[in-house]
């Protein structure tokens, strides 16, 4: 049995990191991947999902290029080329991932499921494949994958996950998205721009639902905009698909419609990928989702044994996941930096985008906190007008007593940089009047943070 100093299983966003910042201390480390290096972010999710929703936008760009005072007759979309241009850059970054681990001394890459094996003493044994693995600690990146929801007929329907859809190679004539959360929304807009007829069937009272109701509206405006039909608060209770995919829905009054459609996308949310670990051998446990229980540290019940990214429930992104893999190295390392210390941040790539950190409005005035609000329209922003991208609005949210941001959205042009900016200076704690009065640059949409943090006033 090989004995190694650590084991990692899963070769995700924080994975491979892990792995490679141990063997340039001078460890022996195994990586064991049952499937491809990279994770969701490098095959399945940012990275060719951001190149088809670029794609979009130049269709969508080129469709309104009149209104710039420039003609180009019709626009056709190659979509063949286009889902071209997703695999080559996905399989350009997982090549280039695996070229610089295969090229590390003392790591060993498995390529095969991985699971624990229980424990000799204060070895954990993992099964790898046909072989038997043995290490004092063990770090788990096995990411999360897409939920499929129990619905009567759905097993005999051809439906797609969100890694499917970034294969398909035709247009959908009438694109179905069951889930208003942010990967249906993405390729809701996306594959509207490219010629489909889409419908987004939502069983909440509203898409993108843990955002606040301005900003909810301001989403419905775009999709509405560009012909994107949504249906709230109905729930899909039957499936079947002849020539047709074929949903009967419910509304929470009990009334039944159908819809069809040529095309389903299932994007009701994501599971963890914790089920095959057999973590009860080594008696690590779950809550009642499947995510892995871990401390702030990102230990979990078992000493020894850490969790990081999609599976332990703690944040369901690539930088988050890269931010854990940083925290993990620091308290190996002897450190002591822990995950509480961040402000959550994440951007929805709709067009225009949505940032968010830090508390919602809704969330602010549950905290029982003094808070001071300032909300601008995107409309009365000079770059915005500049751009003729006049969606959106700009939030900020403070403490009146420590003078600390809160929170704060952007959605709208560059709304996903800006957003960045506002969760750098949100880190050092600092007072908000230090942005206020700082030079803005101008022409940018960040400039208005002095001016609208000016017009901040207590929250009502």
């Amino acid at each position: 049995m090989q004995v190694y100093d650590v084991i990692v299983i899963g070769a995700g966003q924080a994975g491979p990191s892990m792995a490679a910042e141990l063997v340039n201390m001078g460890l022996k480390v195994a990586l064991a991947e049952s499937n491809l290096l990279g994770g969701s972010c490098v095959n399945y999710g940012c990275i060719p999902s951001k190149t088809m929703i670029a794609s979009a936008r130049v269709a969508y760009l080129a469709r309104r290029s009149a209104d710039f005072g420039i003609h180009t007759g019709d626009v056709t979309v190659d979509i063949n080329a286009v889902i071209d241009r997703v695999q080559e850059r996905s399989t350009s970054a997982r090549t280039g991932l695996e070229n610089w681990l295969q090229g590390l001394e003392n790591l060993d890459i498995y390529h095969a499921r991985a699971a624990f094996d229980g424990q000799d003493g204060d070895l954990f044994r993992v099964r790898v494949g046909d072989e038997v693995i043995a290490s004092k600690r063990v770090y788990l990146n096995t990411g999360a994958s897409a939920f499929i929801p129990p619905i009567d007929g759905l097993q005999h329907v051809s439906y797609l996950t969100n890694q499917d859809i970034l294969k398909l190679r035709e247009v959908p004539e009438h694109l179905l998205i069951l889930g208003g959360g942010y990967i249906g929304l993405e390729f809701a807009q996306a594959w509207r721009r490219f010629g489909s007829q889409v419908t987004v069937i939502e069983a909440s009272s509203h898409i993108a639902n843990r955002e606040d109701e301005d900003i909810i509206a301001e989403i419905e405006r775009v999709f509405e905009a560009e012909g994107i039909n949504i249906l709230t608060g109905h729930k899909v209770i039957h499936a079947k698909q002849d020539d047709q995919i074929m949903l009967t829905l419910q509304t929470s009054d009990g009334k039944q419609t159908t819809i069809s459609g040529s095309h389903l996308l299932v994007a009701v949310g994501r599971r963890p990928n914790s089920n095959n670990l057999n973590l009860e051998s080594v008696g690590v446990k779950k809550n009642e989702r499947g995510y892995i229980i871990v401390d702030d540290h990102l230990q979990t019940t078992t000493p020894g044994i850490y969790a990081l990214g999609d599976v332990n429930g703690k944040g369901a992104f690539t930088h988050t996941s890269y931010y854990e893999f940083e925290v993990a190295l620091d308290n190996f390392k002897g450190g002591h930096r822990s995950i509480a210390e961040r402000h959550m941040a994440y951007n929805l790539y709709i067009d225009p985008p949505l940032g968010r950190v830090g508390m919602s409005e809704k969330e602010a005035r549950q905290s029982g906190k003094n808070v001071l609000i300032a909300t601008k329209p995107m409309s009365h922003i000079g770059r915005a007008l500049e751009q003729s991208e006049t969606f959106g609005l700009i939030k900020l949210l403070v403490d009146a007593d420590t003078e600390q941001f809160l929170g704060a959205a952007v959605m709208g042009y560059h709304g996903d940089d800006v957003i960045q900016c506002i969760s750098y200076f949100m880190a050092t704690g600092a007072s908000y009047k230090a942005m206020q009065h700082a030079l803005p640059i101008h022409p940018t949409i960040a400039e208005f943070l002095p001016t609208i943090l000016g017009e901040l006033k207590p929250l009502k």
